[in-house]
């Protein structure tokens, strides 16, 4: 390890240590614990695929609509979510989001025909939503200038999330079942919401008389704040990783099962070794873009990320596959960096709401990925359809070369 990597590592622990010091501390750590959830049960949906498959006699087109119906509720929860944030106080939201994550993995559990399942999981997808741009808001609101390097966390917490709940459910599912593996994470849930409801303030930011609704006043404040400095590229440059990453996220377990010949249990630990790697990334991206701004860390992420992608289709073996597993993960930094920089651009009393709006935009867009990886694996094109994403991460570094 060279003089640079163990400066950039020392950075990383001292600004850590900044961000988890005092009251605003147990936040980081509440807030987290609750995107450790919301996120790493969504990606235990690609990790149970062949089951699900299995039980119900899925096509790799429905298991796509499927995967999209997840991604469509996130989305479309996502306008709620910001205006409720906004209206009746961000750690109240955050509470009811992971309350009604429990109550909605206990019915993916017990849905018995697709119909439930669909249900279900579009539940799921909208009560997880409600967390989306509030915790956001909540770190420019507690952290200020240090807000990317809060977020970078968070989403590191996201990604051992990732990491560690999708191999679990596996193991679960292959030993009992895969709806054993839903119904179990219903009390964590609940564990979760009581945290954050003993340490989240009720309201981080400054409540207003208009706060929370798409009044006329309302949006033109959101197109005034979308209009500053370089949103608009940003927002496109997140667009590209969207659409790149839900549908990456959604299939790689089953590519590296059905295409690349591995077994479920290990497709399931390279996936989760994708979020390792991101863990580990992300809060590196946070607190490089404090340090040297967005333009100079979207180029170190996604450069990196590219060249795995273009790779990705003529790769082979287990160690092969490990080692670009972990090129690859560099691109989960690209989130951290965008929404962070449209976050703390937008103005400060119709933030949770104008993140919740931009937020469901790009997610819309990018839901569409899932269903067209599926419709192309039945046609034979599994490993093919993983090109698609070289070209929208090319997009994204383009605008950021060009544009920022």
């Amino acid at each position: 390890m060279n003089s640079r990597h163990r400066r950039a590592i020392r950075n990383v622990t001292a600004a850590t240590r900044e961000l988890l010091s005092g009251d605003r501390g147990w936040i980081l750590v509440a807030v987290s614990a609750g995107w450790f959830m919301s996120f790493g049960v969504r990606l235990v949906y690609p990790a149970l695929v062949a089951f699900f498959r299995e039980s119900f006699g899925f096509s790799l087109s429905t298991t796509g609509l499927l995967l999209t119906v997840l991604w469509v509720s996130y989305a479309l929860g996502h306008v709620p979510g910001g205006v409720l944030g906004d209206r009746l106080g961000e750690g109240r939201i955050l509470v009811v989001s992971t309350l009604c994550a429990a109550v909605a993995v206990l019915g993916v559990a017990a849905a018995t025909t697709p119909l439930l399942l669909f249900v279900g999981t579009a539940g799921f997808g909208l009560a997880t939503a409600l967390y989306g741009p509030t915790r956001f808001t909540v770190f420019t609101d507690v952290y200020g200038d240090r807000a990317g390097s809060a977020i970078g966390l968070t989403m590191a917490a996201g990604s051992a999330g990732n990491a560690v709940l999708p191999v679990l459910a596996v193991l679960v599912a292959t030993a009992t079942s895969w709806r054993v593996s839903f119904g179990i994470l219903a009390p964590l849930f609940v564990c979760v919401a009581v945290g954050i409801r003993w340490s989240v303030p009720t309201r981080t930011s400054p409540a207003t008389s208009d706060a929370g609704g798409f009044s006329m006043r309302t949006i033109e404040r959101i197109t005034a704040g979308v209009r500053r400095a370089s949103i608009p590229t940003v927002v496109g440059i997140q667009l590209c990783f969207s659409f790149t990453y839900q549908g990456f996220v959604s299939f790689y377990p089953l590519l590296l099962a059905d295409a690349k010949g591995l077994s479920p249990g290990l497709a399931a630990s390279l996936f989760g070794l994708f979020f390792v790697a991101s863990f580990v990334v992300q809060p590196i991206a946070g607190s490089c873009m404090d340090r040297y701004g967005i333009r100079v860390t979207l180029v170190g992420v996604l450069a990196p990320s590219l060249v795995g992608f273009v790779a990705l289709p003529f790769v082979t073996g287990t160690v092969p596959l490990a080692l670009l597993t972990l090129v690859l993960s560099s691109v989960s930094g690209c989130a951290v960096l965008t929404q962070t920089y449209i976050a703390d651009s937008l103005p400060a009393n119709v933030q949770g709401t104008g993140m919740g709006a931009l937020k469901a935009t790009w997610m819309l867009l990018g839901a569409t990925s899932p269903v067209l990886v599926g419709v192309l694996g039945d046609y034979g094109y599994l490993s093919e359809a993983f090109l698609m994403f070289a070209v929208t991460v090319s997009v994204g570094l383009v605008l950021a070369v060009v544009r920022l």
